[in-house]
């Protein structure tokens, strides 16, 4: 026994609790963790341009009310789902395996999203290395990639004398006015350097071999800090995940200090009270909840599944939850004070300026900071931050593929192998990203965006709340939460469960079917062939479910079609708590006949006895035992 925290010798010292697949070193760390991943670049370059589109401060009513019925709900549920398992997005449809295809069906979302988005924070470290220069590279016209159309917001590089600049600066507004299209040297340098965008998806061209040495840098990066799965990628999030605030606390106050800035403010807070009877703003807040939160991503799940039982994951889901919208709003007054400020000095209106998305975070924003004194350090600034957001959503996606893997196979072996694992998920994830990095690869980022991850997501989550609501059955989800949480789900998150959040996720889909519009770029309009794609891309992680599920009805037993159904619905004997110690109650029994039987008084008792002994224990934090290993 080793007693070298200063334990009694021959008593029990917990560390892990659940030594076979770690936990979190501790609760903050998992807090971190998830506020890393579900504040990611959405925050900045989405929510603050979706606010001013519909309707300024009248978009925070919807939002904030989708916040309270869906989106806390929903991150509570997926937390519960995979703590109380303490497994990922595979191994918790021992629920009801039949529905295993979701997790399937998350993995491919994951895989998806992983691809594209770590190709996006490599051009931010792209950006971030061009930074470091005493004169941003996109700050004037006057370089080899520049066209004719080009005119700069600083005036040209060759005047120095401040009355020079005043008339370059008046003559490039009288410019802007007169021809109708201006295109900024941060733009050009986007497109015409940066991705040397080719003149269509089906036309990849070469490799720009620095964003491929960014992607690379990136994937590296990606894998140190997962390299000990959640015990190192918890320490690193403790800065990951805090100094984005640190670096938009500068930008703010950098921001609202210079002319201009209340006017971009107005536009972004300013309520537009009509828009509220607007189906389109409800539509949009309950999208932009679900999709900044990650549900349905499988991330949440695998995060949780790293907690100790007895967490209270009813306080981290709304504590996350709340954060993570609370950082949108925030950047928002960080985007829209730098445009106001360039939108006066250009003379022209906010909408102008503004922009969302890559063209918000690579143009119209860095484009603004080249009017700041020392502009270099702000773009640094800016680009540190992009890298930081996109990581902590970054880990959490390469460690959901890889515990799934693992939870999957399940020896000892592979588990302590699990670095491989992760190895192996990153290489294949930056081979898959390096055709994002040829000429097309803006193309298929956005082909990616629009199409992976949108609908498919709303479908998944919609059925997970039915299997675990209706089809494993309310009440012994209730007691199950209860049996982890020591108090039952308060009777709100019971309602909104059942009745509330599935009918907004319905809301949710309905409305994406409704407002699609094929997505173009700038004004490229996508072949058709490309939109197959897409809709496959979409398709491929739904078309898990039904397949699994006819798979499983095939091979379950029984003798009638219905026999098997019911076998493959029914709860696997393994589903429940993964440490002997916490298979009080209906659990202690063997076999899933057991699973509508409720505890007795005295087992409740006894169990909550035991309860409040392992809460002791837990205080200590030294080495364990190994339990017994359950399958």
């Amino acid at each position: 026994k080793n007693s070298k925290n200063g334990a009694v010798p021959g008593e029990q010292v917990k560390k892990d609790e659940n030594s076979r697949r770690g936990n979190w070193g501790n609760q903050i760390e998992f807090v971190l963790t998830s506020v890393g991943y579900a504040v990611g670049l959405g925050n900045v370059w989405r929510f603050p341009y979706l606010c001013y589109r519909n309707g300024g401060g009248a978009f925070m009513f919807p939002y904030f009310i989708m916040l309270v019925f869906c989106g806390i709900p929903l991150f509570f549920l997926e937390l519960s789902f995979g703590q109380f398992t303490s497994l990922g997005c595979l191994g918790v449809w021992k629920v009801s395996p039949m529905f295993k295809g979701v997790g399937y069906g998350m993995m491919v979302v994951s895989t998806y999203i992983g691809i594209y988005y770590n190709v996006v924070i490599c051009i931010a470290i792209y950006y971030f290395f061009m930074s470091m220069t005493n004169l941003l590279p996109w700050t004037y016209c006057n370089n080899p990639w520049n066209t004719p159309d080009c005119s700069g917001v600083v005036g040209t590089a060759h005047t120095n004398a401040t009355l020079a600049n005043v008339s370059a600066a008046l003559s490039a507004v009288t410019n802007m006015a007169n021809r109708t299209k201006r295109t900024s040297p941060s733009e050009e340098y986007w497109r015409n350097y940066v991705l040397n965008v080719s003149d269509g998806i089906g036309n990849f061209g070469e490799v720009r071999l620095p964003i491929l040495g960014c992607l690379a840098i990136s994937w590296v990066v990606v894998f140190l800090c997962l390299i000990r799965g959640v015990k190192s990628s918890g320490k690193v999030v403790y800065f990951t995940a805090t100094f984005p605030y640190v670096v938009l606390t500068i930008l703010f106050v950098r921001g609202i200090t210079l002319e201009g800035a209340i006017s971009g403010i107005k536009y972004y807070l300013t309520p537009q009270w009509q828009k509220i009877l607007d189906a389109k703003v409800w539509g949009d807040a309950a999208s932009q909840i679900f999709y900044s939160l990650g549900c349905a991503w499988g991330g949440l799940i695998t995060m949780a599944s790293y907690n100790k039982f007895h967490n209270n994951c009813f306080r981290d889901s709304i504590i996350i939850s709340v954060t993570n919208c609370a950082t949108s709003v925030y950047a928002g007054f960080v985007i829209f004070s730098i445009l106001g400020f360039m939108a006066h000095h250009l003379g022209v209106d906010v909408s102008q300026v503004a922009d969302h998305g890559p063209g918000l975070a690579f143009v119209a924003y860095p484009e603004a900071l080249t009017l700041l004194p020392i502009s270099p350090l702000w773009s640094l600034l800016f680009f540190f931050m992009l890298i930081l957001l996109g990581l902590g959503t970054q880990f959490c996606l390469l460690e959901t593929l890889v515990t799934a893997i693992v939870d999957e196979i399940g020896t000892d072996w592979i588990i302590r192998r699990k670095t491989f694992i992760t190895l192996g998920v990153a290489i294949v994830g930056f081979l898959l990203g390096v055709p994002l990095t040829t000429r097309a690869g803006i193309y298929w980022l956005l082909l990616m965006d629009n199409y992976a991850a949108s609908f498919s997501l709303v479908i998944i989550s919609c059925i997970m709340c039915i299997c675990i609501m209706y089809v494993y059955g309310h009440r012994n989800y209730f007691k199950d939460v209860e049996m982890m949480l020591g108090f039952p789900p308060p009777a709100f998150f019971r309602i909104c469960w059942r009745f509330i959040s599935p009918l907004i996720i319905s809301f949710i889909l309905i409305f994406t079917v409704i407002q699609y519009k094929p997505i173009t770029y700038n004004d490229y309009v996508f072949p058709d062939w490309s939109l197959v794609i897409g809709f496959c891309m979409a398709l491929s992680s739904v078309v898990c479910i039904p397949i699994y599920s006819i798979f499983k009805i095939l091979t379950s037993k029984g003798s009638t079609f219905s026999e098997r159904l019911k076998n493959a619905l029914r709860p696997d004997p393994d589903w429940g708590p993964a440490l002997p110690e916490h298979r009080l109650g209906r659990y202690a029994s063997p076999g899933p006949e057991g699973m509508d039987m409720r505890p007795t008084t005295g087992e409740l008792e006894e169990g909550r006895e035991a309860e409040k002994e392992h809460k002791d224990e837990m205080g200590s934090n030294g080495s364990t035992l190994k339990p017994t290993p359950t399958a």
